[in-house]
């Protein structure tokens, strides 16, 4: 059995996970925000709460929306800034007497996608978040890759690729720069890209059904935002040059995006042909806690 946590911004969500994928037990609760302390203790109580038929030493594993400096062994890169700096899966072991492992959350999804769901059989899965924020996991022959400085599948840091004078410089990003890929592929930009087209007060997902309806200034935003998602990954594509790419996060929902995306990434691609597959998430807002709790191999779960 496996024991997963995904540690969110606004939820924190554990689940007891037995060999086969199924989920034998599930708890969601409310992130303490801002309280370092309190989210400590909230992820043991949780982990209590879903394990009371497990073996006292089950390891857990836990997606963060940051990652372990390799320098420090303390998070950084969290969006959840109260974790920076702190040395949390020692605090965590320490509060819970149980091994624990980190993997940042966009880490988390792809494992779980490559491991029992839409990239499961392929040997190289590049796993996107297309959310709040525009992240990626990178999963080869089953494993996460983390890299160095623990920022492999960062590509929504990046500047966009083959930008348009339009798009130059483009807009401020929180990391401090501007023009990067998350600024115009995030479920915010889109929002904020609609309210500059007279498609104000419309969500992400509404925005692609009134393009589906007819609507032709939702239609051209639509096109645009994957014209971009499409140079965006076809840069992913000439450096990893993945089997599959698996998109998670709200706007996976657009299906549009795994029509429209291939037929236009081609042309940015340094290939004459592109088999890459871009498909859709298996599992949902699972995949997250899932990947957390695959952390631990067969060799070492229980």
């Amino acid at each position: 059995m496996r024991l997963g946590v995904d540690l969110g911004g606004t939820k924190i969500e554990a689940i007891l996970m037995d060999r086969d994928g199924n989920i034998v037990e599930r708890k969601r609760i409310a992130t303490p925000r801002g309280d370092y302390g309190q989210t400590v203790l909230a992820i043991r109580d949780l982990i209590d709460d879903v394990s009371r038929d497990a073996p006292r030493s089950l390891p857990v594993g836990i997606g963060i929306p940051g990652t372990v400096s390799p320098a420090t062994d303390l998070i950084k890169n969290a969006n959840s800034t109260w974790l920076i700096g702190k040395p949390f899966d020692k605090d965590l072991e320490a509060a819970m007497k149980r091994p624990v492992r980190l993997a940042n959350d966009a880490d988390c999804f792809a494992l779980s996608e490559a491991a029992d769901g839409a990239g499961a059989g392929h040997t190289s899965v590049f796993g996107v978040i297309l959310g709040t924020g525009v992240g990626g996991g990178v999963v080869i022959n089953g494993k996460t890759v983390s890299g160095p400085n623990a920022i492999a599948g960062e590509w929504g840091h990046n500047a966009l690729p083959w930008p348009e004078s339009t798009e130059f410089p483009g807009p401020k990003c929180y990391c401090g720069k501007t023009g990067c890929i998350e600024t115009w592929l995030s479920g915010p930009s889109l929002e904020q890209q609609a309210r500059s087209k007279n498609l104000s007060g419309l969500s992400a997902l509404e925005i692609a059904k009134a393009a589906q309806s007819g609507r032709e200034d939702a239609r051209a935003l639509i096109e645009l935002y994957t014209d971009r998602l499409a140079r965006s990954l076809a840069g992913v594509i000439n450096i990893l040059d993945p089997n599959v790419i698996v998109l998670g996060g709200g706007l996976s929902a657009i299906g549009e995006l795994y029509t429209l995306v291939p037929e236009k990434w081609g042309a940015h691609v340094f290939s004459d042909t592109v088999v890459t597959e871009l498909v859709p998430n298996a599992h949902g807002d699972s995949s997250g806690v899932r990947g957390a709790a695959w952390l631990w191999p067969d060799t070492e779960a229980h």
